[in-house]
């Protein structure tokens, strides 16, 4: 599993950071799937090598502009460029309305179909060769979903002393037993995968939230998460001046509780553009970036991460991510 960050800035960009977007790239070396469009998302993806042509499915944690912006015109680009194969677009239900409204208003058509998926369902629940994904309400101005995605088809390790003792010669039977596939042999045997092979590891799993002022809401989804991904708009101070209306999490706030949750790899996202990076001069007016990696380091253990647009970041089957573009955060409280 791999993610790359395509805006990491919360409600307006900044001249370093777009609004926000992620790629999650997984079940093959072009496959990916993307989590939010906000404004210039397919800008930003002409600087990736995601190409909307191998693009699986598109998930929308919530209406807010700085979230979906980017939609309509990325849909009309991918149609221009060809693509023909329909596209999953799974969020809020006033997706549908929003996105054929624009596209009737501004004389576009699509060459592709739309399959629209109501994240707000109860007991949502979609999948495909390389993923699943389900749901998690989170507190926001509107409705607001955080997608869990956890890896399908794991790779099978061949139990070859008992397909042997068993009288089950090495041939096709034993690649199709290793790809997950039930065998019937031509005695009128039939060979369940789950008896002649073994998975030696958990799913990857990671959880990416969208805006949420109250990170415990998460608790049962990041159970055997390896990896949250989370906004932290403000640090705490900030978010205690601006009040309770934006309902957006702290630095404080997500670290504190993934700390509990014993989430292993922890990377915020969504930062307020009042926050800049520090000046090389060390002269930096007003807020900077790092002072939101500062406050989430006293309270969390883990590995850390201040995600950067373009950031790109791989999740091991050991469940280890590793920062491939930047070094990680190294927190000063780990022992």
């Amino acid at each position: 599993m791999e993610l790359t960050f395509l805006g990491t800035s919360a409600g307006t960009p900044t001249k370093a950071r777009n609004v926000t977007g992620l790629a999650l790239q997984h079940g093959g070396p072009r496959q990916w799937y993307l989590i939010d469009c906000g404004e210039g998302t397919q800008h930003r993806l002409l600087h990736t090598r995601h190409s909307v042509m191998q693009l699986q499915a598109i998930f929308i944690t919530h209406v807010h502009g700085d979230h979906t912006f980017g939609l309509p015109g990325l849909l009309a680009s991918a149609s221009m460029s060809g693509r023909t194969e329909p596209l999953p677009v799974i969020g809020p239900p006033e997706l549908k309305s929003f996105i054929e409204t624009t596209l009737a208003c501004t004389d576009s058509s699509l060459g592709f179909e739309l399959q629209f998926f109501n994240s707000q369902a109860e007991h949502f629940f979609w999948q495909d060769h390389g993923i699943q994904v389900t749901t998690a309400a989170l507190s926001h101005r509107v409705p607001c979903h955080a997608f869990i995605f956890t890896e399908r088809s794991l790779e099978r390790q061949l139990l070859k002393d008992r397909l042997l003792r068993d009288g089950i010669v090495a041939g096709p039977a034993w690649g199709q037993l290793q790809r997950g596939e039930d065998v019937v042999l031509e005695d009128g045997r039939t060979l369940r995968c789950d008896d002649y092979t073994l998975v030696d590891r958990l799913p990857r799993r990671l959880v990416v939230a969208g805006d949420n002022d109250n990170p415990e809401l998460l608790a049962a989804a990041c159970e055997q998460a390896q990896v949250l991904v989370h906004e932290a708009t403000y640090t705490q101070e900030v978010s205690d001046r601006v009040g309770p209306w934006p309902q957006h999490s702290s630095a404080a706030q997500v670290a504190g509780f993934a700390e509990r949750a014993g989430v292993p790899n922890l990377v915020l996202t969504h930062f307020s553009s009042r926050y800049q990076f520090p000046s090389p001069d060390g002269q930096s007016k007003g807020p900077v970036i790092t002072e939101l990696a500062d406050e989430a380091q006293t309270l969390y253990r883990g590995q850390l991460f201040l995600a950067k647009d373009f950031d790109h970041y791989r999740l091991t089957r050991e469940g280890v991510l590793e920062a491939t573009v930047r070094p990680r955060l190294t927190n000063k409280n780990n022992h």
